[in-house]
């Protein structure tokens, strides 16, 4: 199963670079992870409504570029599901085993948030919580999320 995380923008901080690339380097044991980055869109402070939308279908049109039709979808959004790590490590332990093959993708949308279209896309909608978080920082709440679930479905010592 090829692990897809598609993100709007480029990670500037040393700090995030740093710990996104521990998790990925300590997930080669099990399966990699590939991060693909599409521009996000200039926005300025005071958009309209219509502006806001417009800004998020141009990244929309970047993120649905790099999914493939039979790819699994899992859009990170605060009104998705919440998951504990276990039942996070059993969906991608049954991914593994019912979607062979295919390419199981998780967003993760800029700072304005995710467009319609990308959500109506997801075969799942994930939660980490109600609190918003940067977007950078998902990246790095995501990946070792999926380190956890990993270690978890191999009984590997790490989950507490």
């Amino acid at each position: 199963m090829n692990i897809k995380i598609v993100a709007v923008g480029k990670i500037k901080e040393k700090f995030y670079k740093d710990a996104i690339s521990e998790y990925l380097k300590r997930m080669n044991a099990y399966n990699a992870i590939e991060i693909i980055e599409v521009a996000d869109e200039m926005a300025p402070e005071n958009l309209s409504i219509k502006e806001l939308e417009e800004i998020k279908d141009k990244e929309a049109d970047r993120i649905l570029a790099k999914i493939k039709d039979e790819a699994y979808l899992v859009s990170l959004e605060i009104l998705g599901k919440e998951m504990t790590s276990e039942s996070f490590a059993d969906f991608i332990k049954e991914e593994m085993l019912e979607g062979f093959g295919r390419d199981l993708v998780f967003v993760i949308g800029g700072s304005n948030g995710l467009s319609p279209r990308v959500s109506a896309r997801a075969n799942k909608k994930l939660s980490f919580g109600k609190m918003t978080y940067p977007h950078q920082l998902m990246r790095v709440i995501l990946a070792e999320q999926i380190y956890r679930a990993y270690r978890i479905i191999n009984n590997h010592p790490y989950h507490k």
